[in-house]
């Protein structure tokens, strides 16, 4: 039998004042928990999640009441902190990494409307971030995050594989540094070589990635490998795997992916900005710069569609950009920062 839902059909302003507070507690370790976490779970009546991240902060149960759920079971820990919440207690409601990153803000919301819940209602809600899995394994193998990324799920007990697989594909094609959350378990194991399968398709097979394990935590593994070697890891429910892009380098055992500051600053000579380059303005060949040289190239002839090859943009992105009666004057845009 499913999670019971408390309908509530209009705020009852004679209820007791409840709260769920949606408590990220980081990775793991206590000393990476934030104030505000720590502190959500000393003012609650009730701790409520899943048994290995009750765990975590066992230390901090000491006269708490606590509600212990397994895996899968994330409706019925919305359903048990609703629950205690309506009967006028504080509810921390745990989650490992940020609550509403892959955590249990989400599903709480859910189960919230479907019982008829608003704003306004008696029960209040309070989210309390924290770091995500991929801020803790970033920090452990040196800076892979420093440009552009995405998070992507590979668990299909949710979410359809060709919805997944369309992501991975997307954001391989897009040179973004991925952080794979739910990689494997023991059922799910060909999920990962069909993550690898699609990356090989975009990027090099000696592509930098990182397999974190337990980060921060007793059992905590680091295993840096190449995209081409990938699938012969130890991986698990309990790793994260990060996927550098096209610049990312590893290095005297540190995975960093530069920022682009070597693109404008000649970083052997003071900083000083590199010819063409104007420290404060837009890289040469950002919007502007790009703007006019697809203007030039296609009033010399080339046509909208070999632009959108040689760019690998839409055509009816170019089409509606060459549609712009001229691009910016770089001198009168308003000057950025790095």
């Amino acid at each position: 039998m499913g999670p019971q839902l408390l309908r509530t059909e209009s705020p009852d302003q004679t209820a007791p004042k409840g709260r769920i507070l949606l408590v990220g507690i980081g990775p793991g370790s206590v000393d990476h928990m934030t104030h505000r976490a720590r502190a959500a779970i000393a003012e609650a009546d009730v701790v409520v999640g899943y048994v290995t991240y009750i765990k975590l902060v066992a230390d901090l149960l000491e006269g708490k009441e606590v509600v212990r759920k397994g895996m899968t079971e994330e409706l019925d820990r919305a359903v048990s902190a609703l629950a205690a919440a309506r009967q006028g207690k504080t509810v921390a409601l745990i989650s490992s990494g940020d609550a509403g990153v892959y955590g249990m803000a989400g599903p709480t919301y859910e189960v919230l409307f479907e019982a008829g819940w608003t704003p306004d209602d008696a029960v209040q809600v309070e989210i309390i971030p924290g770091a995500s899995a991929l801020n803790a394994c970033a920090a452990l193998v040196g800076a892979p995050l420093t440009h552009d990324f995405c998070a992507i799920s590979l668990s299909d007990l949710l979410t359809p594989w060709p919805v997944i697989a369309r992501r991975l594909n997307a954001a391989a094609a897009a040179d973004f540094v991925v952080a794979l959350y739910n990689p494997k378990s023991g059922r799910r194991t060909r999920q990962i070589v069909e993550a690898q399968r699609l990356f090989l398709a975009h990027r090099r097979a000696d592509t930098p990635v990182a397999i974190v394990k337990s980060a921060y935590r007793r059992r905590q593994n680091i295993d840096f490998r190449t995209l081409e070697t990938l699938c012969e890891a130890d991986i698990g429910m309990l790793s994260t795997v990060l996927i550098g892009n096209s610049n990312t380098v590893l290095r005297h055992g540190l995975m960093v992916t530069p920022r682009g500051y070597a693109n404008k600053y000649d970083l052997q000579d003071g900083g000083g900005a590199r010819a063409g380059e104007k420290a404060g303005r837009s890289l040469s060949t950002g919007l502007d710069g790009w703007l006019a040289g697809v203007l030039a190239d296609h009033a010399s002839g080339v046509s909208a569609a070999d632009l959108a090859q040689r760019h690998r943009l839409p055509l009816d992105y170019i089409l509606a950009t060459l549609a712009e009666p001229s691009a910016p004057d770089a001198e009168e845009v308003t000057q950025d920062t790095e």
